[in-house]
């Protein structure tokens, strides 16, 4: 969780203390080119879960943790693991979600299938987070779901909070014209008007859906879906041209901070059919960059959105259909963008790192450690 750690790390030197991000130590991995399957995942495990304890041991050895003005916070709960190697009295962990282990315990509606070491990890991950002393998860919806998992954390013993992402960047509003002129830059076309997703190409995400939406308006609306984020894979493409409207359907591939704002700020509508999520940035981003939303109508999409945006049910294409001719009404329209975006006022980066901070207990300037 990269970009988590750097925004903790920011925030906390604006604030004023001093922090800095341990990292387990590319060995093994770097044997391989892709970490993320086969052999080099494997390498990736053995960097991760048996080399970098030994490394973490060693640097706490050279550190006068008894001063009283050092703590530990693990970005990402994959690191639970690395719990046991810190001091419990002054250690914390952020859970930003717990669809892996969900779906390697078998909850289908998570869409996250487990191989069978999967589901041992995913265990590991979940003892450790039963044995956090400060644990923080980004959505209420998220403890939720780690309590029925694990019933025995004790919110008298541990303390447990939400403390909600905040923004990694500035979004706001941004002239039409923008988008045009920064995906000519890039060598892509400018087709308008458009739909926009904005995510991965993982089940979960349900970029399906969008492409439904678009089949079942082809007659009354000509216009596009816009996927940012991970490439659209060889199934949705075939998809697409099975119903005809796969001329309809436009790639942009990791577009930049600049371009994905105007992209957002652009379009007709932001459509965000996801079946599980944990938090989901893009919900809060498209809000504050002026553009309606219209997601799944269930937690915690509609927790984090507040209320403010269109839901329809995630199975069912036609539902957002209805919902996104809804804002044809320019009253409504304007109402569901001023309210979204007075929601996202509860999503600032100071809000964050102050709620951080206040979970350190930190009273006085002091020196945190992210571990990543």
């Amino acid at each position: 969780m990269e970009r988590f750690a750097q925004m903790l790390d920011k925030g906390f030197y604006k604030a004023g203390y001093h922090s800095e991000i341990w990292r387990p130590a590319t060995i093994f991995g770097k044997l391989t080119k892709n970490t993320s399957s086969g052999l080099g995942k494997w390498m990736g495990y053995i960097d991760k879960y048996l080399i970098y304890p030994i490394a973490l041991r060693i640097k706490l050895q050279k550190l006068n943790i008894t001063s009283g003005n050092i703590c530990f916070h693990i970005c990402d709960h994959s690191n639970s693991i690395y719990l046991k190697h810190l001091p419990k009295k002054i250690s914390s962990i952020t859970c930003h979600d717990v669809l892996a282990m969900r779906g390697a315990m078998g909850f289908e509606d998570a869409k996250v299938p487990a191989s069978a070491f999967g589901k041992i990890l995913q265990r590991w991950i979940l003892n450790g987070l039963k044995k956090a002393n400060k644990l923080a998860t980004v959505s209420a919806h998220t403890l939720k779901q780690l309590k029925e998992l694990a019933p025995d954390i004790n919110e008298t013993e541990q303390d447990v909070r939400v403390i909600y992402n905040g923004f990694n960047d500035t979004f706001s509003v941004k002239h039409k014209a923008t988008t045009k002129v920064l995906l000519s830059k890039a060598g892509l076309g400018y087709k308008t008007p458009y739909i926009l997703h904005v995510g991965s190409d993982l089940q979960r995400k349900n970029r399906k859906l969008l492409v439904d939406m678009i089949s079942l308006m082809k007659n009354s609306w000509s216009g596009y879906v816009y996927f940012a984020g991970k490439p659209i894979d060889d199934k949705l493409k075939a998809y697409a041209t099975s119903l005809g409207v796969a001329e309809q359907i436009v790639s942009i591939v990791d577009p930049d901070h600049q371009t994905l704002e105007a992209l957002y700020a652009d379009a007709e509508a932001f459509i965000f059919p996801s079946f599980s999520e944990g938090f989901g940035w893009p919900l809060i981003e498209a809000q504050a960059c002026g553009t309606p939303v219209i997601t799944s109508d269930i937690e915690p999409m509609m927790e984090v959105t507040g209320g403010k945006a269109f839901y329809a049910d995630p199975n069912k294409p036609a539902a957002y259909v209805k919902a996104f001719f809804a804002l044809k009404d320019q009253t409504l329209r304007a109402e569901v963008v001023a309210a979204g975006s007075t929601n996202t006022e509860r999503f600032g980066a100071s809000e964050m790192i102050n709620a951080y901070i206040d979970l350190f207990g930190w009273t006085t300037k002091t020196t945190g450690t992210n571990v990543n």
